[in-house]
């Protein structure tokens, strides 16, 4: 069985002091939770406090964003070297980068390859608008995205990333697609596109998550789809209460628990 993933968003939430007090309220509560993945993935200036709180447990550390090349004069950018020095994982085409900060296919897929050569797992991320769902256009706004995004990466490379399926339509907005609208295209869209370009094995090796308003009371049913292996958490993932309440209802929807 593919391990669950469950990965805490902060986004631009938390000053160092909060991103502590936030991680000290929750560690003990989140290593009670065996057998899934748990991933912080705060603020950068919060990263290396939160490193080190975590350091020598099983909690994973992610960092929202980096930059492709290892070093030079790109005056605000992150590289995959200093990434590396703190974290395990790393968040790659968010649709907030790509609508705030003019990320796209090319840019994603390009620190994607940066993000593996420095063995970071990228949690890459797709999804369509709401006036994409609306004219019907969400299989093959996603299969474009997919596809884009591992452009030139072997089976093994894509089968130990992780691809996250945020609706847009569905982050911060409080609406969340049905488990059988995430389902048919974590798996008819996503996971089939992955066995198209490499082959089965490659596809159900891959780990999928949704994300875009997972809250604990809808986790129990988007958990318990075949293809759904996790979620991106976004608001839920800055109280302890809802992060560890999501990741314990994960745990128990796949019999972990």
């Amino acid at each position: 069985m593919r391990i669950p993933i469950l990965a805490g968003n902060w986004k631009m939430n938390k000053t160092v002091a909060e991103a502590v007090a936030l991680v000290n309220e929750m560690q003990a509560d989140l290593l009670q939770v065996p057998g899934v993945d748990r991933v912080l993935c705060p603020p950068f200036m919060a990263v290396p406090d939160v490193s080190r709180l975590l350091r020598g447990t099983p909690l994973g550390v992610g960092a929202q964003n980096l930059f492709w090349e290892p070093s030079g004069a790109f005056t605000g950018e992150i590289s995959p070297l200093m990434v590396r020095e703190f974290c395990q994982y790393v968040i790659i085409g968010h649709s907030e980068r790509r609508q705030y900060f003019g990320e796209t296919d090319e840019t994603v897929n390009q620190k994607i390859v940066a993000a593996l050569a420095n063995d970071l797992v990228p949690i890459v991320c797709v999804g369509e608008s709401l006036a994409q769902r609306q004219a019907e256009q969400t299989e093959a706004w996603v299969t474009g995205q997919v596809e884009a995004a591992l452009k030139g990466l072997s089976a093994s490379q894509v089968a130990g990333l992780v691809l996250a399926y945020e609706p847009i339509w569905a982050i911060g907005t409080g609406l969340a697609a049905t488990a059988a609208d995430a389902q048919a295209v974590c798996g008819a869209v996503v996971r089939a596109t992955v066995a198209r370009l490499y082959d089965d094995a490659t596809a159900q090796a891959v780990r999928i998550q949704y994300g875009g308003s997972v809250k604990p009371n809808n986790t129990a049913e988007l958990m318990s789809q075949p293809d759904i292996d996790g979620a991106l958490v976004g608001g839920a993932s800055l109280k302890a209460a809802d992060f560890v309440g999501i990741v314990r209802a994960s745990a128990q929807a796949k019999g972990l628990l």
